[in-house]
This record gives structure tokens, C-alpha cells and sequence, in this order.
């Protein structure tokens, strides 16, 4: 009997021994990425395929694929996979939804706290040596608590942040491709306004929405010149929403007076990148999801589409559902 052979892109946080009994592992250790000629020929002998979305699964991978029954994608998001591709070939292609709301919408306020009370500033000013005494103006930051967030994209992490805007005590407003019902409005507190409105009404917007053709660079230098001088914009959402160097001018300038980003365009963000010179910019990389229970969660939802899609069942959380 055929024995289902399996690579998988990266060092996974979780025990591997259920997937072990059903296939042959091949396991990339290294820390950067499998380069795309090392993807491209193994896709050539592999029955299942777990990625991540630091790997590019596009047309000519997906074809080159001989044996391909199923590729699983430890994330949410899919846009590095050619989703039209595999459904031409019938190949389902999984990923994990909504198991990472509560660890994202938890970081985007650790974002959010840490650039309005400028802790990262604070850390390194320590560190320096230049703590010298208690100073009536040093490294002053605006309030939180009654302060008026403005949420783009109201899933399932724009609603997991709105609910912990509650406890602060703050107006919050919404903007989303569709106006959600009134219900959850009223359960969540918040307002739907226009994008405009959102943007020229908040102190603190926070980007919750994928990356998609209508999203790809939505904030740019327009966006910027229209939001206060004192506010302060979070993204943990994807990179390329936001127009980099529309944001380090804004930074620079000073018509936003900060921000926190857990993603970049590119990822890794380049080392010779100016938005690494500003001080009123925080930059993580892409951690949002990395509490120890989500990302072992992640793995195990991942492993289990990929197990389905080697036995031909249905998988639990796919996307696109090739008949």
C-alpha cells in the first residue's frame, strides 16, 4: 500500500506522531523559509503539503504538483496560495480560521498601550543611562480610558478588540464593507461610520481587515493627512494595507504622531527600511498569534486538514471546497 509522503515548510509546535501514523514526514528545519526551487521539486513526489505564509504557493508550484491531494496552511490567511489553481486541480487547500482572535485582538492592545505610553521609547531611554530623575514632561503620551477608537474591519478580531475597548471606556467607531446588525452593534457598543469619518474622528485606529486588491495599500498619503496629528494607528492585520512610504512620511512629519505595526511589505521588514530610523514607530515581528496555546492550537487544526485531505474526506476548516 501507498504511504502518503508529507512536507512540511517548518518546525511545527506540536507532536507530530498522529500525522506520523498515517504518512511519511519530511520536516524543513531551517529557520528562513524552504527557498521556492526546494518547494518546486518537492511538490513533484509529496501527497500533502503543510505550509506557512511565508511560503509561495503559486501557479507553477501548483501545477508542477503530480500527486498533490491536499495543501494545509497553518494560518488564516491565504493570499500566497493560488486558490483558483488548486480548485482547477481539485486540490483542497486548508487553513485556521478564528482559532487566533483572542491572542490578536490581546496584542493589538499591547500594541496600542505600548505606542500611546511609549514604553518601547521608554525601555530604551532607561537603558541609555539617561533615567536621571522624575521629570513633570518626560515621554508623556495620551490617554486611553475615554478616548475614541476607530476600528477597520469588524470580524472576528475587530469585534474581539472592541469588546476589550469596553473596559476603557472608549467611543468606538467602525467602518467594514457592510454595516454589521444592530445587535451587535449594541452588544459590541459600537458606531458605523464612513472610512473618512473613521479616520478623521479617531485617536487610535487599529487595521483588522484582509489583504485583498480593495485593501492593498488603503492607507496612504491621503488617509494620513486626513487623520488627527494626535493619533495613533495599529496594524496586525497585513502589510501591504498599509503604503509604507506614505507612513514614514506621516511619521516623520508629524501628521500622525505614531503607530505599531506586527506586520511589514515585505516581511522580514529590510534592514536598510527608514521606518526602522523613526522612535514613534513600534515594530514586531508578525507575533500577534504567538501565545504558546494558539500557535499549538494552529498546528493541530492544520495537521488535521491535512490528514483529511490524505484520506480524501472533507476538510474541517477549508477554503475552497473543490468538488
Amino acid at each position: 500500500m501507498h504511504q502518503a509522503k508529507v512536507f512540511i515548510t517548518r518546525r511545527l509546535p506540536t507532536d507530530l506522531a498522529q500525522l506520523r501514523e498515517v504518512a511519511t514526514i519530511e520536516v524543513w528545519e531551517e529557520r528562513q523559509p524552504p527557498p521556492y526551487e526546494v518547494l518546486l521539486e518537492k511538490v513533484k513526489t509529496i501527497d500533502g503539503l503543510l505550509c506557512l505564509l511565508t511560503d509561495r504557493i503559486d501557479k507553477q508550484l501548483i501545477e508542477a504538483a503530480t500527486c498533490l491531494k491536499v495543501i494545509s496552511q497553518m494560518a488564516v490567511g491565504y493570499d500566497n496560495i493560488d486558490i483558483p489553481t488548486a480548485t482547477a486541480k481539485k486540490i483542497p487547500v486548508g487553513h485556521t480560521p478564528g482559532v487566533l482572535t483572542d491572542a490578536t485582538a490581546d496584542f493589538t492592545w499591547a500594541l496600542l498601550m505600548a505606542a500611546a505610553r511609549r514604553v518601547v521609547e521608554a525601555d530604551r531611554f532607561t537603558r541609555a543611562g539617561l533615567w536621571q530623575t522624575w521629570e513633570p514632561d518626560l515621554l508623556l503620551g495620551p490617554n486611553i480610558t475615554g478616548a475614541t477608537l476607530g476600528i477597520v474591519g469588524l470580524g472576528r478580531i475587530g469585534q474581539a478588540v472592541a469588546r476589550r475597548a469596553k473596559g476603557f471606556e472608549m467611543r468606538v467607531l467602525y467602518t467594514s464593507k457592510q454595516r454589521c446588525q444592530a445587535e451587535l452593534e449594541k452588544s459590541l457598543g459600537v458606531e458605523f461610520v464612513s472610512f473618512e469619518g473613521l479616520l478623521q474622528e479617531s485617536d487610535f485606529v487599529t487595521i483588522h481587515t484582509p489583504l485583498s486588491d480593495d485593501t492593498y495599500h488603503f492607507f496612504s498619503y491621503r488617509q494620513f493627512e486626513m487623520m488627527k496629528h494626535s493619533a495613533i494607528l495599529i496594524n496586525t492585520a497585513r502589510g501591504g494595507v498599509i503604503n509604507q512610504d506614505a507612513l514614514y512620511q506621516a511619521l516623520l512629519q508629524g501628521q500622525i504622531a505614531g503607530a505599531a505595526i506586527d506586520v511589514t511589505d515585505p516581511e522580514p521588514i529590510p534592514t536598510d527600511s527608514l521606518l526602522l530610523t523613526l522612535d514613534n514607530l513600534i515594530i514586531a515581528p508578525h507575533i500577534g498569534s504567538a501565545s504558546q496555546q494558539t500557535r499549538e492550537k494552529m498546528a493541530n487544526m492544520a495537521i488535521a486538514n491535512l490528514i483529511a485531505g490524505l484520506k480524501g474526506e472533507r476538510l474541517p476548516y477549508c477554503v475552497n471546497h473543490p468538488s
